[in-house]
């Protein structure tokens, strides 16, 4: 197999990586494919300014999808290199062949969005959000964060989760409020022809905040479906 060249390489890259939807993923990528004895997610946490949970993330994602292998190595030195393993990630091959697949995220998309539009808008809301409640749960359960932290750790700790999902989130001060601003929505067109997806972000965010904070009330005020073109979901007041 011939060596790709780097234009032939990026392109690839930019394929692999935008199938996970998030920019931060492919530099991520990239990092790591530099770097020939890999990369930890401590090391890439320190360079991409996430919280470690999210880095591993990222990385985890790209060893599922077949880009990075995992090594485990116990850290030289002292004695008998004492000490915890440390999990590296490398580049798997080199060279790598153009056979990006279809992205079946899409394909899952269009069909949700077709099903919850045979539901009605009430029920698709309601059963929209009842699913992303449960994912956001189960998102903060994996980060392993503790339930009693401020509302503002536990919001930029979501906007963290969020991004490593393909929100592209931050969290930022309004007056005596805070909100989540997502510049990035991972459904992509099916959200202009389902608007009723939105429900499961709202959901998302309430499933993680209840388990990292409490329960909190979310507003999702305004969506790409609409005319912004990213989504800001409210909250009354800093509780």
């Amino acid at each position: 197999m011939d060596q790709l060249s780097p234009t032939e390489f990026a392109s690839v890259v930019t394929a692999i990586t935008s199938a996970f939807g998030d920019p931060t993923r492919r530099e991520i990528y990239l990092f790591a494919h530099s770097t020939p004895i890999g990369v930890t997610a401590s090391e890439v946490a320190e360079k991409f300014d996430l919280h470690a949970n999210v880095a591993r993330h990222h990385l985890d994602k790209l060893s599922a999808g077949g880009y990075l292998e995992i090594s485990t190595e116990r850290p030289s030195g002292g004695t008998g290199g004492a000490g915890r393993p440390s999990k590296r990630y490398r580049a798997c091959d080199e060279n790598m062949t153009l056979n990006v697949s279809v992205r079946q995220d899409d394909v899952l998309v269009k069909l949700l969005g077709r099903a919850l539009g045979e539901l009605g808008p009430d029920r698709a809301s309601a059963l929209a959000e009842e699913v992303g409640i449960e994912f956001g749960q189960e998102m903060a359960e994996a980060m392993g964060e503790q339930s009693t932290r401020s509302f503002r750790a536990a919001l930029h700790s979501v906007a963290d989760a969020l991004s490593a999902h393909g929100f592209a989130a931050h969290a930022e001060k309004e007056g005596n409020s805070m909100r989540l601003v997502t510049e990035h929505c991972p459904f992509g067109e099916a959200v202009v022809e389902h608007p009723v997806i939105c429900a499961v972000d709202r959901g998302m965010v309430k499933g993680m905040l209840g388990t990292l904070y409490g329960e909190t009330r979310v507003d999702l005020t305004s969506a790409a479906a609409g005319s912004e073109d990213h989504c800001i979901t409210a909250f009354d007041s800093e509780p």
